[in-house]
C-alpha cells in the first residue's frame, strides 16, 4: 500500500471541483483501492471537523484519475490554511486506520487544528464578502489586501485592517465590464485583438496575458500574469474601465479563477497541452478544466464558444449556460441553429466577419483588412478575430469600433511579440511564432502553407518536461510542412528533468523516421544559435519558421536587424 501526496493547496475561487472556495490535496495511489482509501479520508476529516466544532456542511468530494484522486472540501476563505493543514492530517489518519495502526494523539492534533483555525479566522474578512454578496458587487481577496467592485469603481483595503460593513461606501463602487479568455492556443493574441477592439470604443482596457499585465497603454509590469494575481491587480487599478483577462490552465487548476462573475468567457480552442499535472492526463480532462471559465457567467452571461473545436462542441452539449459560437464557416450546423433560435453567433461568410444576434446577422469587417489574418491565410488568427469580435460585443463595443479594432491590430513582434510576427527582406519571408503543440504547429503550417516559398526551413526545439508523445506529436506536425532543412535546437534551462541535448538529438530522430532525410535536420545548443546560422544562408524564395519557445527577444532583436 503506497500512498503520496502530491500537492496541498488552497482553492481561493471557482474551481475545477465547485463554485467555492476549498482545500484539496492531490495524491498518488498504489496497492490500495482508491475508493478504500477515498472512504477512510472521507471518515477522518468528517471526524475531525465535527470534534473542532467546524461545520461540514456536507461539502466534501473527490475526483478521481488514473494513478490517484483529489481530495476536496469546502472551508470558509479566512482559514483555508488550516483547511489545507486538516486535509493532509486527515490522510495521515486515515493511512494509519488503513495499516492497523494507532494514528497519533487525536486530542492533542485537534487542539493545535482548533489553536491555528482561531489564529487564522477573520472574521471581519467574512462579514465584509457576506455585505458585497448582498449589494450585488464583485468582492475580491488575497493575503495582503481586499476590495468591493472592479476597476475605477473599486475601493481597497489592507486585510489586517478592514472597515466594517457599516462603514463602507457602497454607494462609491460598483463594477465594469469583465471578460475571460482562456483555451489550449491563441489566449494573448485573442485578449490583445480585445483591447484594441476596446480601445477603439474609447474604454481605458485593462488586460492580463502571459508576458504582462496592462492598462491602457501603460504596462504595469513584464512577466506571466496569467492567474488569479494579475486578475486581482488589474480589477483594483483605478484606471481600468474595462478588464480582459487571459486565464492559463496553470492558474485554474492551482487556485481556481480569479473572479466570481464576469460578462462573458471565451474558449479559444483545446487540444494536449501539459497534461499529467493536478490529474488532468487527458484531452477530455483539459476540456473539464478550461471549462472552469463558466462558473463566473449567470444564467444571461454568454460563455462564447468555437463551433470548429471538436472538445468544445462535445464538452458544451451538457451544458445550460447561454452560448454564444463562432466559426469560420456560416453553414456550420451550430451556427445555422443559432440563427435559427435567434442566438448570438460570429463567422465568416464570403470574405466578412459577421456577427449576428436576435437572429440577425450583420457585416462587421472584410477578412482581408485583419492584419493578423494575412489576407486570409492565418485562418487561426480569423478565428481568434471572431472570437475577440464576440467578447467585446457583449462588453459593450458597437460594430465601427469591432472593425477599427482588428483592422487597427497590426499583430506585429512590437504589440504581439512571438505569435504570427512575420518579417520580409529580398524575398526571404520571417515568420515567428510560440506555437508548442502539435495544434499550434498544424495552424502555423496551414499558413505558411500559402506563402509559396521555395524552400521551408523550421526551427524547433521544446522543453523536456514534455512526455515523449508530445514530443512525438509536435515533430510530426512539423514534418507535415515538409520543411526542407530543419534545425533542432535545445533550450537551455528548459531541460526540466532531462539530461541537456536529449530532446534535440529526440526531434532529429523522430523527424528522419518521418521521413525528412539525415543531412536535413541540425542540431543546434540554443535557438539564437539556430538563428544566426538560418539568417547567414538564407535566400530568396525562402521561408523561414522559426518556433523560439525560448530566448525569443534575442531572436527578435536577430531577425529585425537582419530585416532592416
Amino acid at each position: 500500500m503506497n500512498v503520496e501526496l502530491l500537492d496541498s493547496r488552497r482553492l481561493t475561487g471557482p474551481n475545477l471541483y465547485s463554485d467555492l472556495a476549498s482545500a484539496v490535496m492531490d495524491v498518488a495511489i498504489s496497492g490500495i483501492a482508491t475508493e478504500t482509501l477515498i472512504g477512510a479520508w472521507t471518515q477522518a476529516v468528517a471526524e475531525l471537523m465535527s470534534a473542532m466544532n467546524w461545520p461540514l456542511k456536507g461539502h466534501i468530494f473527490s475526483r478521481v484519475y488514473e494513478g490517484g484522486a483529489s481530495l476536496v472540501f469546502h472551508a470558509p476563505i479566512d482559514v483555508l490554511y488550516t483547511g489545507c493543514e486538516l486535509n493532509e492530517v486527515a490522510l495521515e489518519q486515515a493511512m494509519a486506520g488503513l495499516r492497523g495502526e494507532q494514528p497519533a494523539s487525536t486530542d492533542e492534533v485537534i487542539r493545535k487544528l482548533t489553536r491555528q483555525r482561531d489564529e487564522e479566522a477573520n472574521p471581519a474578512l467574512l462579514a465584509l464578502q457576506k455585505a458585497s454578496a448582498d449589494a450585488q458587487l464583485p468582492f475580491l481577496w488575497d493575503d495582503d489586501e481586499v476590495s468591493v467592485g472592479f476597476g475605477r469603481a473599486s475601493l481597497v483595503w489592507p486585510a489586517n485592517n478592514l472597515p466594517e460593513p457599516a462603514e463602507v461606501d457602497w454607494d462609491s463602487t460598483g463594477t465594469i465590464p469583465l471578460g475571460v479568455v482562456t483555451g489550449t492556443n491563441g489566449k494573448s493574441t485573442t485578449v490583445r485583438l480585445a483591447a484594441s477592439i476596446l480601445a477603439q470604443a474609447g474604454v481605458c482596457a485593462g488586460i492580463t496575458s502571459t508576458d504582462y499585465i496592462r492598462v491602457g497603454t501603460e504596462i504595469l509590469d513584464h512577466g506571466d500574469y496569467s492567474g488569479p494575481g494579475g486578475a486581482r491587480m488589474l480589477l483594483r487599478h483605478p484606471k481600468s474601465e474595462a478588464v480582459v483577462l487571459e486565464v492559463a490552465r496553470g492558474g485554474l487548476l492551482r487556485r481556481g479563477i480569479g473572479v466570481e462573475r464576469a460578462n462573458a468567457a471565451l474558449i479559444t480552442n483545446i487540444a494536449a497541452d501539459h497534461l499529467g499535472d493536478y490529474g488532468i492526463n487527458s484531452v477530455s480532462d483539459m476540456t473539464e478544466a478550461k471549462f472552469i471559465v463558466r462558473r463566473a457567467l449567470n444564467d444571461n452571461a454568454p460563455l462564447i464558444l468555437n463551433a470548429d473545436d471538436e472538445q468544445s462542441v462535445r464538452f458544451a452539449a451538457g451544458l445550460s449556460n447561454r452560448i454564444t459560437w463562432f466559426s469560420l464557416d456560416a453553414e456550420h450546423p451550430l451556427i445555422r441553429a443559432q440563427m435559427q433560435r435567434g442566438g448570438g453567433a460570429a463567422f465568416v461568410s464570403g470574405d466578412w466577419l459577421m456577427l449576428a444576434d436576435n437572429g440577425n446577422a450583420r457585416r462587421i469587417v472584410p477578412v482581408v483588412d485583419i492584419p493578423v489574418g494575412f489576407g486570409g491565410a492565418a485562418r487561426y488568427n480569423i478565428s481568434n478575430s471572431l472570437g475577440a469580435m464576440a467578447l467585446c460585443h457583449v462588453l459593450g463595443a458597437d460594430d465601427g469600433a469591432l472593425a477599427r479594432g482588428l483592422v487597427s491590430f497590426s499583430g506585429d513582434a512590437n504589440v504581439n511579440p512571438g505569435r504570427g510576427n512575420l518579417f520580409v527582406k529580398n524575398d526571404v519571408r520571417i515568420f515567428i511564432d510560440f506555437a508548442h503543440n502539435e495544434h499550434g504547429v498544424r495552424a502555423v503550417g496551414e499558413t505558411i502553407g500559402q506563402f509559396g516559398a521555395k524552400r521551408n526551413i523550421v526551427l524547433m526545439g521544446q522543453a523536456g518536461d514534455r512526455s515523449d508523445k508530445d514530443i512525438a506529436d509536435l515533430v510530426h506536425a512539423i514534418c507535415l510542412m515538409k520543411p526542407d532543412l530543419l534545425l533542432a535546437c535545445n533550450l537551455p534551462g528548459y531541460e526540466r528533468g532531462r539530461e541537456s541535448g536529449v530532446v534535440a538529438a529526440m526531434i532529429r530522430d523522430l523527424a528522419i523516421s518521418e521521413g525528412l532525410a539525415k543531412e536535413a535536420v541540425l542540431l543546434f545548443e540554443s535557438p539564437l544559435e539556430g538563428t544566426q546560422y538560418v539568417l547567414s544562408r538564407a535566400r530568396p524564395g525562402d521561408c523561414l519558421v522559426l518556433l523560439a519557445l525560448t530566448q525569443r527577444d534575442e531572436v527578435l532583436e536577430l531577425v529585425r536587424d537582419y530585416a532592416a
